[in-house]
C-alpha cells in the first residue's frame, strides 16, 4: 500500500482542522495575516493566550468531611454532578481521603474564578449541592491555586 507524502503545511492544516473540530474554545490565527483560518503553507499561532498556552487559571483544591459513614454515597453525588457540562471546566476530580474515613478531596480547575462562582448557579450544580448538604458534616481545608500545565490540561 502506497503512503502519500505530506509536505509540512499539508500536515498542519489537517492537525489544524481536527483541533479546531474538538475543542471550540481554541482560536487560530494566520501569524501576522488575517485571521481566516488554517490554510496549507500558512504558520499558526494562537490568537490569545488560552488556558494551558500562557493565560492563568484558576483551582481549588478543598477537603470535605462526610457524615460518619456516608462517603460512598456524597462522593457518588459529586461524581455525578461532574458528569455534566460545566462551561470553563477544565478537570473535576473527585478522591477518597486516605487520612481520613470520611474524608473526600475534591481538585477544580477552571478557566477563572469567574467560571467557577457561574457554575454554581447551573442547575445540575444547585440539584447536586441540595442532595449533597444532608451528607456533608463539615469542611476543613480549602486551598485557591494558579495552575500551569500538566496532563489533561
Amino acid at each position: 500500500m502506497a503512503v502519500k507524502a505530506m509536505d509540512l503545511s499539508e500536515v498542519m492544516f489537517h492537525v489544524c482542522s481536527k483541533l479546531a473540530n474538538v475543542c471550540e474554545r481554541w482560536k487560530f490565527a494566520i501569524a501576522g495575516g488575517t485571521g481566516d483560518g488554517c490554510k496549507p503553507g500558512k504558520v499558526v499561532r494562537p490568537v490569545a493566550p488560552m488556558p494551558g498556552f500562557g493565560g492563568k487559571m484558576y483551582g481549588l483544591i478543598g477537603r470535605m468531611i462526610a457524615a460518619e459513614g456516608r462517603r460512598e454515597e456524597l462522593m457518588a453525588i459529586l461524581k455525578g454532578s461532574a458528569g455534566g457540562r460545566m462551561p470553563g471546566c477544565h478537570s473535576y476530580i473527585v478522591a477518597r481521603c486516605n487520612e481520613h474515613p470520611d474524608g473526600i478531596w475534591v481538585t477544580e480547575v477552571w478557566d477563572t474564578p469567574e467560571s467557577h462562582k457561574a457554575s454554581l448557579d447551573l442547575t445540575a450544580v444547585q440539584d447536586a449541592i441540595a442532595q449533597a448538604r444532608p451528607l456533608i458534616a463539615g469542611f476543613d481545608n480549602r486551598f485557591e491555586t494558579e495552575p500551569v500545565g500538566g496532563v489533561g490540561l
